[in-house]
Parts: C-alpha cells; sequence; structure tokens
C-alpha cells in the first residue's frame, strides 16, 4: 500500500518506536473497520431486490489494506468535490481492466451533495453477477470500497442548468429516481435496446428523464432524447468465441438484444464512461473530465 505522507513530523518516528508494531496494527485496523462500517450503515437502498437469478457467486471480503485505499480515495475526492462548488457530478471509477477495449473506466453513478454537506451516489448495482439489478443511494465510501481495479476517480462537472435539474430529482421521492429503471440487465446492453438496462445506461437515460421531466415518461423517450444530443455509445469488438464464452460462463451477459447485423459483425453498441464523459462536453451538457490518482 502507497504510505500518505503525515505532518506529525519527528513525533512520529518516535510514536513508531516506542509502540510495538503489532499494536499499532490492530488499532489502526479497528479504526478503518470502525469508519468502513459508519460508511456502509449510511447507505441506502432505494429499490432493493433480493432475489438472484442465474449464477451464484462468492462473498469476497476487502482486506485492510484495500479499505483503507478505498475509504482514503473517497475522502480525497469529496475534498475535490466541496472544492469545485458543485453540487452535481456524473462520478466514475475503475472497477475492471477494460484496457484491451479501449477503456479506462467501469462504471458511473450521479453523485450530489445533501444540505448537510455529505456526498451521496445514486447508481445501479448488478446483483452478484446475476442477470439483475436495483438502484441504490450511497456514500462516496461504499462507492469506492468496491474491488477496484486501479484506485482512480474521474468526473464530470455539468452545466448549472444540468446540475439544477439532476438535483431536483436526485433529492426527489425514491419512485421518481427509479422510474426509468429496468431490473433485466446485461453488463453489454445494446445502447438502443429496452430488453436490458446495464448501470451506465440507466444513469444517463435517468439524465435525460431529469433534463425533460414533463415528456420523457419511458426509456424509449429518454434514447430519443439522447440520440437528439448526439451521444454516441461505445462499439466493441467482440467475436462470436468471446459472446459465446460470456454468455455461457455468466448470467450478466446476454447479446441477444443486439441488432443481428451487428451482432453477427462483431460490432457490440453499448454504453460506457468514456463515452459519456466525451459526449457530455461535446453536447455542452458538462465541463472536461476531472482525474483523482491515488
Amino acid at each position: 500500500m502507497k504510505r500518505v505522507p503525515t505532518n506529525f513530523g519527528d513525533y512520529e518516528a518516535e510514536y513508531r518506536r516506542r509502540v510495538p508494531r503489532m499494536r499499532r496494527w490492530l488499532r489502526a485496523l479497528l479504526q478503518t473497520l470502525a469508519a468502513a462500517l459508519a460508511v456502509v450503515l449510511a447507505g441506502l437502498f432505494l429499490f432493493p431486490i433480493n432475489a438472484h437469478a442465474g449464477r451464484s457467486c462468492e462473498e469476497h471480503q476487502p482486506t485492510p489494506a484495500a479499505i483503507i485505499r478505498g475509504l482514503d480515495l473517497a475522502q480525497r475526492t469529496a475534498d475535490q468535490l466541496d472544492a469545485s462548488g458543485a453540487r452535481v457530478v456524473v462520478l466514475a471509477r475503475a472497477g475492471q481492466d477494460l484496457g484491451k477495449y479501449g477503456l479506462r473506466y467501469s462504471h458511473l453513478g450521479l453523485a450530489y451533495k445533501t444540505d448537510a454537506g455529505a456526498w451521496r451516489v445514486v447508481h445501479k448495482l448488478n446483483q452478484c453477477s446475476t442477470a439483475v439489478a436495483a438502484i441504490y443511494r450511497q456514500g462516496l465510501g461504499d462507492f469506492f470500497l468496491d474491488d477496484l481495479w486501479r484506485h482512480e476517480a474521474a468526473w464530470v462537472v455539468p452545466a448549472p442548468a444540468v446540475q439544477a435539474q439532476l438535483l431536483a430529482l436526485l433529492k426527489a421521492e425514491p419512485a421518481q429516481i427509479i422510474r426509468l429503471h429496468q431490473a433485466p440487465y446485461s453488463v453489454v446492453s445494446y445502447a438502443w435496446g429496452r430488453k436490458y438496462q446495464q448501470s451506465n445506461q440507466w444513469a444517463i437515460e435517468t439524465l435525460a428523464a431529469a433534463m425533460e421531466p414533463g415528456t420523457i415518461r419511458t426509456r424509449e423517450q429518454a434514447q430519443a432524447w439522447l440520440q437528439f444530443k448526439g451521444y454516441e455509445p461505445s462499439t466493441l469488438k467482440l467475436g462470436p468465441l468471446t459472446r459465446l464464452g460470456g454468455r455461457i460462463s455468466a448470467a450478466n451477459v446476454a447479446f441477444d438484444d443486439h441488432p443481428n447485423e451487428k451482432r453477427f459483425s462483431d460490432r457490440i453498441e453499448t454504453v460506457t464512461v468514456d463515452s459519456v464523459f466525451a459526449w457530455m462536453p461535446r453536447a455542452g451538457l458538462g465541463a472536461a473530465p476531472v482525474v483523482l490518482k491515488l
């Protein structure tokens, strides 16, 4: 774990000499676990789903080092978001290595600052590699305590008018927030389809609904707005063996919603963080992405 420098100076060196290593380690572990528990308890389910369809999965317990880094990333992100003056951002994390597809980030959520000053993230999470997903509201600690591939945060600060519309929706009743949520899930769902809905897809469709609350009532209408605003999904080159292997080995991977002419020419069009971050500044909906690395 990369050590975070402190300002304790000579006192820190004396402390390290006098306190046994095991005692220091236990104290740090207990403090970290207590902080993590407080963060977890602050998370709120907006639309919990208890059923686990498809493939089961094993619990993965984070290591103390991973917890410390995740909470450190959350705190530094909160500090920078506070300094930016924003009330809403589109926030991303790197939960897995997507470099072979030319992608840097895997997942995004809609983060907003509460009246009390804390940041909350509303995002869609797949139910443990099953074929369904749910919408959650969590703190930044929860958001970055997942098993990250890279401890790095990135966000786009929306234009003031976009922030105002998103904030109004994110502070509304849960029924309004999840209005366009669809439980059937595929990690590579077709960007313009409606059979499945992946996490990033829900986020930008919800953004569309926030911008036109009086007219956008369905996913079809939200997607029409996104097309009108010039959104372009990422095109992943996935051959037949890759598609077959993914479909057989994971319940949360499906390709049957993609048009045949695109699917059988190995062109899988899906919503990615990278494509959203490229589109928002281009469409005048937000500033250039900001990146924070540990």
